[in-house]
This record gives structure tokens, C-alpha cells and sequence, in this order.
């Protein structure tokens, strides 16, 4: 009896140290995952919109990849910025009613989607860090970028000029953005940063006159 008695003691022990190991875990990693938020403008104050920013660290963290997509409609790639993390898998569909021949001569991305429409089953898998401009063989004004980052933390800023990484896990990073109309080509803007807890920055951009081509009406 004192046995079976002793038994259940060291296991309700066993179970009480595992719970509270696992409680433990949870509460750091809810301490030392932080957002950073940002402020992206213009050398005039003006806000910056599909502005990429991420954080890289000599960390390398592993995790699934997400796929992306980029359509045609309208004559038009939507999105006109795209950001991916290195392997990822993009998707063309074309919702127009005409075709389109997508390509690019990017160092980072050298491809070409013969003349189609609707859903192709073949994505194209970016799988090198760059810039990769896209365009279409029948339609001169179709224009497209994507950037293509080595990190998981990353985002595009909104028509404000606003962006947040979230979940980014303490240490020193670089901070990086890129825009397609940075003043200098293949320019990346970047500055070292410690996070440790939630904060703001604000992030100013040299940009050239740059207008993106719209579809003939």
C-alpha cells in the first residue's frame, strides 16, 4: 500500500513540475516575442506606401513557407508589390479576358509564362534574394516587383506609410526596406536594431520620381 502510495506521489510530482515547465515555456515565449512598428516617409515627410520592410539576424529561423499570389486583372498585376521569403512557391492566375505572357530577366528570378489565361497548375518557386521585376510580352504597361528576403519577419507598408513586424524574437537585427523607387538602383535601406519589448521607429526614404504605367482605357 505504501508502495502504490509512494507511486502516485512522484507522479502527481512528475505531472505538477511538467505542467509548470510547460506554463514556463509559454510565458517566455510571450515575453521575448515583440512587435516593431513603422513609420515610413519620404525625404518631404510625405508617407510611403509598398515600402518592404523585414529584420534579418544571423540567426536563420526555420518554419513553412507560404505561398503567394499574384493575379491579372484589369491589365494589371495585383499586387504591384510582393514580398516572399526565400523557396517560396507564386502562383499567376489570370482573371482577364485576354491573355498574358509573364516574365521576368531578373538575376534573382530568370522565367517565363507562356501565353495563357485563367489558372496555371505551375507556380514558379523564387528561390534566390533579390529584386525580381515583372512584365507581360502583350501588354508593354504591365509591371510587377517582388522581393525576395531571406527572413520570416516581414511586411509591406500601407497607404499610410505604416507597417509592423510582429512576433519578432529578441536580439539584434538589421533593419532593412526596400522600395522601387529608391534613388540609388538595387539601393536597400538599412540600419542595425536591438529588439527587446515592443517599439516604434521611423524609417525616411530618398526616392526618385517614379510613375508606375497604368492600362490603356
Amino acid at each position: 500500500m505504501a508502495h502504490k502510495l509512494l507511486k502516485s506521489n512522484l507522479m502527481t510530482e512528475l505531472f505538477i513540475l511538467l505542467f509548470l515547465s510547460l506554463i514556463t515555456l509559454s510565458y517566455n515565449l510571450t515575453v521575448y516575442a515583440a512587435d516593431l512598428s513603422l513609420q515610413v516617409t519620404d525625404s518631404a515627410g510625405g508617407a510611403v506606401e509598398n515600402a518592404v520592410v523585414y529584420v534579418e539576424s544571423d540567426t536563420k529561423f526555420s518554419g513553412a513557407l507560404a505561398p503567394a499570389m499574384i493575379g491579372q486583372r484589369g491589365r494589371k498585376f495585383d499586387p504591384l508589390v510582393s514580398v516572399v521569403q526565400v523557396g517560396s512557391e507564386v502562383s499567376f492566375p489570370n482573371y482577364d479576358s485576354v491573355r498574358h505572357q509573364v516574365y521576368s530577366f531578373s538575376p534573382a528570378k530568370t522565367f517565363e509564362l507562356k501565353l495563357y489565361s485563367g489558372s496555371m497548375a505551375k507556380s514558379v518557386k523564387f528561390d534566390k534574394v533579390g529584386t525580381v521585376v515583372l512584365g507581360c510580352n502583350i501588354h508593354d504597361f504591365m509591371l510587377a516587383f517582388v522581393q525576395v528576403v531571406d527572413t520570416p519577419y516581414f511586411t509591406k507598408s500601407d497607404a499610410q506609410g505604416k507597417a509592423k513586424l510582429t512576433n519578432i524574437p529578441d536580439g539584434n537585427y538589421q533593419l532593412k526596406v526596400w522600395h522601387y523607387a529608391l534613388a540609388k538602383e538595387k539601393e536597400i535601406v538599412q540600419q542595425p536594431i536591438t529588439i527587446k519589448g515592443s517599439q516604434t521607429t521611423n524609417i525616411r526614404l530618398t526616392l526618385k520620381p517614379f510613375i508606375v504605367p497604368s492600362s490603356p482605357q
